[in-house]
């Protein structure tokens, strides 16, 4: 057995460890002449791309044309022989080119700039650079000459400019070749532009329907640059149409606008007459939707106030009000919507009585509705909440829901406060439209007319309000409040949002004044103006524009007189006053209906009785505490 020392193996690791350490340092100085090269080569490359862009541009300059020319063929042979791999490279050299491209695209549009704007005449200078840079200047001015054409069909230049521009480019180089077919065509040009312009303002109005009918019908009668246009204009706005277009015929089935649905959705599948889901949604439109026809008859308007929400607190003899008589219970106001329904009654939107673009006239408007159906409004009267009523057992507020309903809010009998969609004619009113869609005509709700006074929806919403809430809170034995200004921003804010659905879901908003004016037949007109003022600026800002007035207590204004006119110029154009039998007329720039108040004390007259059974519609816990008799 041979047995090594220490000192021998030690010499030996010292030996292999010299060995690898030589092996490794040229290893290293291999790396490093490599990394050498590479870095030269790079460097290289570098100045290579910096020189280039300048030296094609240095070029133009000093008029050596072929000398730009050759330096952009080179790079472009090179992006064209440039295997897949080499990506990173390429695409520097793509970039190259788009700058010199640019370079040459910025001098031609500034010549051309010059001819349409001032009549410039082309030099010497202009042509030769125009003629000697060939397919670079050639892209440039061919798509000018496209474009002032299409200025020209659009009506934003005149032929004359037309003209002129094609008189200075058409001799230079191989520019005929574009501008012979165009010259040839602006003929045809100027005599679409009226159709085109009227297309691009139906686009402009956001109406893409009306906008693709008619660049349909504008290319049926034209080709070459006329038609290529309208191939492009529709195939542009069918793709931008397509998704927003779909959302709002969606969102009109949700809302229950099925008529207005069937007439998007058909002119959709004319456009898009492949598509599946487009023939899905009219299938559903079309089967909600009737036969319509003008409708001359009387229009029926019934206005009820906020309902009885808590019938503890308005019944019972130890918290009875005496004005519970002036409201009607929600059970009486969901058994006359059933009434009218079976009597075929149908939901409109007095709106449509009217054509009201221009605020000096106004035009009428027949009325249609579903064949076999009366015309129903349904005016909601001053939903500010007073704290005043809170004793007949009504809600305190309105508010929105989990769900993004709107629902009526209040304190029931116990002290627990009660969110409830049917505690609230708006939301039994949208509950019956669900059960019974053919109660709306295309989606038509009712009108809530608001003040100003005290609050609205139940929120303080200004400064005006304060001492008015806090007068009625007192009567109502509740504490008093101090809202600050972001108290009331939020409430504004609220009110808004509330108002935003509801518009959404086809409900209308009127005013009933801001002071809710007992007699406006007798108000001064100053009284008027600045009532008018106050609503528009703390109220009607809530709400965007309104164009109705309901009268309180019925007691209106005649369209002729100047306080009346007042009221028209500030936008109102539909009034309401009162009457138990239903009645419009026509006047002097406005409309004027009147409405017939549903309350406990009015359901006997005997003008409602093609209306409803006053027996069926009477609530059994009114009956049965009615031994005091009602206020």
């Amino acid at each position: 057995m041979t047995v090594f020392s220490s000192e021998y193996r030690v010499g030996e690791d010292e030996h292999k460890r010299g060995k690898g350490y030589t092996v490794a340092a040229v290893l290293c100085a291999v790396a490093l002449v490599a990394l050498g090269v590479v870095t030269l080569l790079i460097g290289r490359k570098t100045a290579y791309e910096k020189d280039t862009v300048p030296g094609f541009e240095k070029a133009i300059e000093e008029g050596r044309y072929d000398d730009a020319l050759d330096i952009y063929r080179g790079i472009q042979d090179e992006v064209l022989q440039a295997s897949p791999e080499n990506q990173s490279s390429n695409s520097v050299r793509i970039q190259m080119l788009d700058d010199m491209e640019n370079i040459v695209r910025v001098r031609v549009d500034s010549i051309c700039d010059r001819v349409i704007e001032s009549r410039y005449v082309l030099t010497y200078v202009d042509i030769n650079f125009l003629d000697s840079m060939q397919e670079l200047t050639g892209s440039v001015v061919s798509e000018r000459m496209y474009g002032i054409c299409e200025q020209f069909l659009l009506g934003k230049t005149e032929k004359p400019v037309v003209m002129y521009f094609f008189e200075q480019m058409q001799p230079v180089g191989n520019f005929s070749a574009t501008a012979n077919p165009l010259l040839r065509e602006l003929d045809y040009i100027e005599t679409a532009t009226g159709d085109v312009q009227t297309a691009e303002a139906a686009l402009e109005k956001g109406d893409y329907v009306a906008a693709v009918k008619k660049y349909t019908q504008v290319n049926s009668g034209y080709e070459g640059f006329v038609g290529d246009y309208c191939d492009q204009r529709i195939a542009s706005i069918k793709q931008t149409m397509y998704e927003p277009m779909m959302a709002e015929g969606e969102h009109m089935l949700q809302t229950y606008k099925f008529y207005s649905a069937e007439q998007l959705f058909s002119d959709l599948a004319v456009i898009f007459p492949e598509d599946e889901m487009i023939k899905s949604n009219l299938l559903t439109a079309t089967s909600h939707t009737s036969e319509v026809k003008e409708y001359r008859g009387q229009i029926e308007v019934i206005c009820v106030r906020s309902l009885i929400a808590d019938k503890e607190i308005a019944f019972s003899s130890r918290l009875r009000s005496n004005d519970t008589g002036l409201y009607l219970t929600t059970y009486e106001f969901e058994k006359i919507l059933e009434n009218l329904y079976a009597r075929d009654y149908v939901l409109v939107d007095p709106e449509n009585l009217i054509e009201a673009s221009d605020p000096t006239f106004l035009l009428e408007r027949n009325l249609q509705v579903p064949k076999g159906k009366k015309p129903l409004v349904v005016v909601i009267e001053n939903l500010q909440y007073s704290a005043s009523a809170y004793d007949c057992g009504t809600c305190r507020r309105l508010v929105l829901n989990d769900e993004n309903q709107v629902c009526g809010e209040y304190v029931n009998a116990a002290g627990e406060t009660i969110v409830s969609r049917t505690a609230e004619a708006i939301g039994i009113l949208d509950v019956f439209v669900q059960k019974h869609p053919d109660f709306t005509f295309d989606g038509a709700k009712g009108i809530i007319s608001v003040s100003g006074y005290e609050a609205c929806f139940g929120y303080v919403v200004a400064a005006d309000e304060i001492d008015d809430r806090n007068s009625a809170l007192t009567f109502a034995n509740m504490p008093q409040i101090d809202p600050n200004n972001d108290d009331i921003d939020y409430a504004r804010a609220k009110v808004t949002d509330i108002a935003n659905v509801l518009k959404d879901n086809g409900w209308k908003f009127a005013s009933c004044t801001y002071s809710y004016i007992e007699d406006c037949r007798n108000t001064e007109k100053a009284e008027i103006e600045l009532d008018t003022k106050k609503w528009v600026d703390q109220i009607g800002s809530l709400f965007g524009e309104v164009h109705m007035l309901v009268y309180p207590n019925g007691n209106y204004i005649n369209g002729t007189d100047e306080r009346a006119v007042f009221l028209k110029n500030n936008g109102f154009r539909i009034f309401f006053g009162g009457g138990a039998t239903p009645y419009y007329t026509y006047g002097d720039n406005y409309l004027y209906l009147d409405r017939a108040m549903m309350s406990y004390k009015t359901l006997t007259r005997k003008a409602y009785v093609d209306l409803f059974d006053y027996k069926d519609i009477i609530d059994p816990a009114r009956e049965q505490n009615n031994e005091n008799g009602e206020g």
